[in-house]
């Protein structure tokens, strides 16, 4: 069932559980996460970067739609860090149901900005808006990229930037870094900031760079309003590591299917854990939703 981002995460803010958001690049990926999803009875987001876009075309949109219109669970298709306008305005041409604009990059005037004008486009449409505010790092292991140095997300900005864009989900900065973290970098996110932000801002927040936390972080996370978890590294790492090994096993393989279902299966393992971990595993009951 394809539903928004506003829908999916009312319930998740409420019931204080977080919906994974699945970084896609390829029919493999979409396969895992909503198969998974079904088996799992949890809502998930099927999110896809600019790069994703770029690489796979327009037309990949389309089939994302119908897979997420077959599916038993609530899916929502997702931009992720859209650049600018004609990001917001591609994707909601492609069927998605979500935005993200990010102008983390920008002075705070011209992010507010900016994400007013996303804000305008995409509710005219009934298309739910991720605004971000500070920076995420970068690891330098993901092509999403991310700030050489984390901003951190201020609470008093964070209320003033919601009430001046009205957007629906804010992407926070509280620790978090794209891709994964070298073993002379140890994670911690500032529960104590996070705490902060979801006494002044009520609407659902965003954490990025979902993978190599701690468990302790991302639980303790989701009970101070984080209701979408992004995750594409691990998830990757488990599908591309198997896919070596079974090239490195059968040098003669050149049928994808021989090739990618041991690949897929590792991915979905790595996607049921996450989904047990956010607390969505078993919440799709939660939801009445009619088809868009």
């Amino acid at each position: 069932m394809l539903t928004t981002m506003d829908k999916l995460l009312r319930v998740a803010y409420r019931e204080k559980f977080a919906v994974g958001a699945f970084n896609i690049a390829n029919s493999e990926f979409v396969r895992a996460v909503i198969r998974t999803a079904e088996r799992a009875d949890s809502p998930a987001i099927l999110q896809i970067h600019p790069n994703e876009i770029d690489l796979m075309g327009d037309d990949f949109a389309a089939y994302c739609v119908q897979a997420a219109q077959r599916a038993s669970v609530p899916i929502v298709i997702h931009l992720d860090h859209g650049r600018d306008i004609d990001d917001v305005v591609r994707a909601i041409r492609n069927g998605f149901t979500s935005v993200m604009i990010d102008g983390s990059h920008l002075p705070y005037e011209k992010n507010v900005e900016l994400t007013k004008e996303a804000v305008k486009i995409a509710h005219a449409q009934r298309v739910s808006v991720e605004g971000e505010l500070g920076t995420i790092g970068n690891t330098g292991t993901s092509s999403e990229g991310g700030a050489e140095e984390i901003l951190y997300t201020d609470p008093d900005q964070a209320k003033d930037f919601v009430d001046h864009t009205n957007v629906d989900t804010l992407a926070i900065a509280i620790g978090t870094s794209h891709g994964f973290y070298p073993k002379s970098m140890k994670p911690k996110l500032q529960i104590d900031r996070l705490s902060q932000i979801y006494e002044k801002v009520n609407i659902p927040l965003v954490l990025h760079g979902g993978s190599d936390n701690s468990e302790e972080d991302i639980r303790g996370s989701t009970k101070y309003g984080v209701g979408k978890i992004n995750l594409s590294s691990e998830m990757k790492r488990a599908f591309f590591s198997e896919l070596r090994n079974t090239l490195n096993n059968n040098p003669n393989g050149y049928e994808p299917d021989a090739l990618f279902p041991s690949s897929t299966q590792a991915a979905m393992t790595v996607i049921a854990y996450k989904m047990q971990l956010f607390g969505s595993a078993g919440k799709a009951s939660l939801y009445q939703v009619t088809a868009l």
